[in-house]
């Protein structure tokens, strides 16, 4: 799979990782202040599985920023690609 760029780093397929690294960057990712799921409560497990489920189906995507060594997961819709598409 392509590694496309963004305008602030590079979306990492999701299968690219090995599978420590991604559930080390889900539970990383879902156990963060401010999450909001609203009045319900999930177990890290749940979380984890809506969070890989998104990547999944390409609604998120993990993003890599170069400027911080780090990596992110973003709503698809929110990491708009660097060049605009050709015509």
């Amino acid at each position: 799979m392509e590694i496309m760029t963004t305008q602030r780093g590079f979306v990492i397929p999701y299968g690219e990782l090995s599978p420590e690294a991604l559930k080390g960057l889900l539970e990383e990712y879902v156990s963060r202040e401010g999450t909001d799921y609203g009045h319900a409560t999930f177990s890290l497990a749940q979380k984890v599985a809506a969070v890989r489920r998104q990547l999944e189906n390409g609604r998120a995507v993990i993003v890599y920023d170069p400027d911080t060594q780090s990596c992110d997961i973003k709503a698809r819709q929110d990491v708009p690609p660097r060049y605009p598409p050709s015509r």
